[in-house]
């Protein structure tokens, strides 16, 4: 996957806080982890689907971030309401609707103070218009969202049906507040007995 652009750094700490939940029992779908990597430019393919048993990649796509943000890159983030910024961190998925912007999915952050609320914010997974290559090639980066990771309406249903009813997904930035106040990626470490 490093190929495609993923970061080592977002795959690692992904990797962790889905044990992590999985291990609590946060998680009913432990076979799939999602990542966006917002070290990556809104331009690049920036989502990825992993199937964590098979190792396979299921889907990779763009995804928006919110619209105060960033232009081409996110690079504020905020847990407010009607900030208009992307929220990191881990979410596990919840159950789909039809809203405003067609079949959309409903997440729960899980992280307090850095993305639990989601649901007063409205942050689902939806499809977006403005998420597409022809966007990319007029401006350069594709459009925003209110905050929501939306996504090219011609995968959205497959998308979201893979990932829906709780999985993991996992908003990634190198951003230094996150990395370290997320309890999530700076697990304790356990110290191992000292051999008698």
């Amino acid at each position: 996957m490093d190929s495609l652009g993923l970061s080592q750094d977002a795959f690692n700490y992904g990797l962790n806080g889905y044990m992590d939940l999985v291990s609590n029992g946060a998680v009913n779908n432990n076979q799939i982890l999602s990542i966006v990597d917002f070290s990556l430019p809104s331009s690049k393919k920036r989502l990825f689907v992993i199937d964590v048993v098979s190792g396979k990649l299921l889907f990779n796509t763009f995804v928006s971030h919110g619209r105060n943000s960033g232009k081409e890159m996110a690079t504020e983030f905020s847990n407010d309401v009607n900030s208009f910024k992307s929220s990191l961190g881990f979410y596990v998925t919840g159950s789909t609707y039809s809203g405003e912007h067609g079949y959309s999915l409903r997440l729960d952050g899980k992280e307090a103070g850095i993305n639990d609320n989601a649901y007063d914010r409205s942050i689902v997974m939806h499809a977006a218009s403005y998420v597409n290559e022809k966007v990319i090639r007029m401006k350069g980066f594709i459009g925003r969202s209110l905050g929501c990771p939306a996504v090219p309406p011609s995968l959205h249903k497959a998308i979201i049906n893979t990932i829906k009813d709780g999985s993991c997904l996992f908003l990634y930035s190198p951003d230094s507040s996150y990395i370290s106040h997320s309890k999530l990626i700076n697990q304790p470490v356990v110290q191992q007995p000292a051999a008698s």
